[in-house]
């Protein structure tokens, strides 16, 4: 009997880790460094890849094995942030989520686990880094605020 393959493709609905690294950057705060760089090339590309071709880009900025960028891959799979198909018999990998999405969801999750700290001193803080970073984004922040209150608060 030969062993089973596994399906070449899946309709997982991505799920975001529970935990959010505070010492990351950008999408580095929810997936590992590994994934999230291949996550930024599997968003970058206009096609489905391959592991070879993607692990040929991901070679000039991170050096690693085949295997493990393949292994990392399947992961990304297995957790619905990748569809893997095979075309012209190759295994291709292109993203189930696009960046976008990802960064919705991956914010309002941090902001949902930093607001467990007490949401007065969270919300003080971020009114006070905004101040200080991007003036311009505060303006946007209170633009926000108001519609939410006019509209009703929903």
């Amino acid at each position: 009997m030969s062993p089973r393959k596994p399906p070449a493709t899946t309709s997982v609905t991505p799920r975001l880790p529970e935990k959010v690294r505070l010492s990351g950057q950008g999408v580095g705060t929810v997936l590992g460094e590994l994934e999230s760089r291949l996550m930024r090339l599997c968003w970058s590309a206009n096609e489905p890849l391959t592991a070879r071709e993607i692990h040929e880009q991901l070679r000039t900025e991170h050096p690693v094995s085949p295997l493990t960028s393949t292994t990392v891959l399947n992961r990304l799979v297995s957790k619905g942030f990748l569809a893997r198909e095979r075309v012209d018999g190759l295994l291709r990998y292109r993203p189930q989520i696009d960046e976008s999405a990802f960064v919705a969801q991956a914010s309002r999750r941090a902001v949902e686990g930093i607001l467990s700290l007490g949401t007065e001193a969270v919300t003080a803080s971020i009114v006070d880094v905004l101040a200080e970073r991007d003036p311009a984004q505060l303006q946007e922040l209170a633009r926000l605020i108001e519609r939410r209150l006019r509209d009703g608060g929903n």
